[in-house]
């Protein structure tokens, strides 16, 4: 089971592992395009649902106008790469928002900070924001904070305990489940099952591709989704 940081940056000793009779799990990145390589099976979250419903939640919340910001992962990486055109399918319905920054931050939280004392500065007004990570979110938030302006309405991705905490308490709007767990679980599965099993790809065996999903967290549902995680349900 592999997960890689971008698409492409694994295909070679990832291709000789698979010639040499080796079923490799492609976990929540893609290694490289399916129909270019032989992977056993790929299991990743739904990113464009998940960018697209927490983008969703923040539209709504701001009544459909206003200005927001996407501060993105690795643009590499098909993770982010899903988020954003969820945030896009989105924002791109309506007319009375405005995007006014798309840059990535490459999931480093320091890189956060910066970009986002920039643009703290650079724009007076910014009613929501969604980040392709929860790290990321929290990260802004503080900045946020110290610049006094917690008014802006904040949305990330993963659901992990530290971002359902800040729901919770109101410092994040919303997030949404990447279910992790299903998708490392799933794949140490898959793999023993190939090794022991000899289960193969295909409509007798595993699927090529993989969804496994996750819901979008509120206020409303975080205290039910944090036992769930603390009970490895989810």
């Amino acid at each position: 089971a592999i997960q890689a940081f971008g698409i492409g940056t694994l295909t070679a000793p990832v291709n000789k592992m698979i010639d040499s009779g080796i079923p490799v799990i492609d976990m929540d990145t893609l290694i490289a395009p399916l129909d270019s390589i032989n992977v056993h099976s790929f299991i990743a979250p739904d990113n464009e649902f998940m960018g697209a419903s927490v983008t969703q939640s923040l539209v709504d919340a701001i009544n459909g106008e206003g200005t927001m910001i996407m501060t993105q992962g690795a643009l590499g990486h098909t993770g982010a790469q899903g988020r954003a055109r969820g945030f896009e399918s989105v924002v791109k319905k309506y007319p009375k928002i405005e995007v006014l920054d798309t840059q990535p931050a490459d999931w480093d939280v320091t890189k956060v900070a910066r970009i986002w004392e920039t643009l703290l500065t650079k724009y007076p007004k910014i009613s929501a924001a969604y980040f392709h990570n929860d790290d990321m979110a929290l990260a802004a938030f503080n900045v946020m904070k110290a610049h006094n302006r917690i008014g802006i309405l904040i949305g990330g991705c993963d659901a992990m305990p530290p971002a359902l905490a800040a729901v919770s308490d109101g410092r994040m709007h919303a997030t949404v489940r990447n279910p992790s767990c299903r998708i490392h679980g799933g794949a140490m599965v898959a793999g023993v099952a190939a090794v022991v099993a000899g289960e193969k790809t295909g409509p007798s065996g595993i699927p090529k591709n993989i969804i496994a999903d996750g819901p979008v967290v509120t206020k409303a549902n975080a205290p039910g989704m944090a036992w769930m995680e603390t009970h490895f349900l989810i």
